[in-house]
């Protein structure tokens, strides 16, 4: 029997608000949000060989803004038009790699993201007209045309909300809080995540079964939380995804 390792284990110090990853360049890119000091701040981590290539990099605007999308090794992120709306302003590019800001332009939007690059629009301009741009100069190209602009596809596969009764016969060490489980196959693998309940704590842990039924890897994700959480992983290609207290990002091959 092999046990599984992290081959990503990098602890932000605050709490990961989004993930997104760049099909194009295999770098995932964190949003982090710390809501004390009112600051947010963005990371990414290379997938293919674990390093990551930084970790705390903000915009002018240091709270009002997040991440939109990633494309060809950058990260556009957007301001808010304010505090108590949704409503997105302007866009900025950051090089995925130096974590430097290539460009800049508020008055484009984003609207979304295809295989030939985003897709914005002029946010004072009505109605909207939508054009294709260059993500490495924030020009805009031509005019998205849907037929050859098609959306852009994630190699991201999320797992299933099961009931504990249909997996009786894996060897889970503890009892599932609620009767319920998150749960997927990838491989030869079988991957749960599941809450525990115990002195009035919920807990919530991650395990990796092989084929043979013995569990050869498994963490506690969050401890002491106060509400059953969402999806506690992510498989994107072969490498599973999730994060540890909040603010840890952990991948392991598989």
């Amino acid at each position: 029997m092999t046990q599984l390792l992290p081959y990503i284990n990098q602890d932000f110090g605050s709490p990961v608000w989004r993930i997104e990853i760049d099909e194009t360049s295999t770098i995932l890119f964190v949003e982090l949000r710390n809501s004390e000091n009112k600051k947010v701040a963005f990371g990414a981590v290379n997938l293919l060989n674990g390093h990551t290539n930084f970790d705390d990099v903000t915009t002018p605007e240091r709270w009002l803004t997040g991440i939109e999308t990633a494309y060809d090794g950058l990260l556009l992120v957007h301001n808010y038009l304010s505090e108590t709306g949704p409503i997105h302003k302007g866009l900025i590019a950051i090089d995925g790699t130096t974590g430097k800001t290539l460009w800049s332009n508020y008055t484009l939007a984003f609207d979304h993201l295809t295989t030939n690059g985003p897709v914005v629009y002029n946010a004072q301009i009505q109605p909207r007209k939508l054009f294709l741009a260059d993500i490495k100069t924030g020009q805009t190209l031509r005019p998205y045309e849907p037929v050859i602009d098609t959306p852009a596809y994630n190699n991201i596969s999320s797992p299933l909300r099961l009931p504990v009764d249909l997996l009786k016969e894996l060897p889970l060490p503890a009892k599932p809080y609620a009767n319920t489980v998150h749960y997927m196959e990838h491989n030869t693998y079988r991957i749960v995540s599941l809450h525990t309940f115990f002195q009035e704590q919920i807990k919530q842990h991650l395990y990796i079964i092989d084929k043979q039924g013995a569990i050869v890897y498994q963490d506690l994700l969050n401890s002491n939380i106060q509400k059953m959480q969402p999806e506690a992983f992510v498989v994107h290609k072969n490498s599973l995804i999730y994060l540890k207290e909040k603010s840890a990002l952990i991948v392991l091959h598989l």
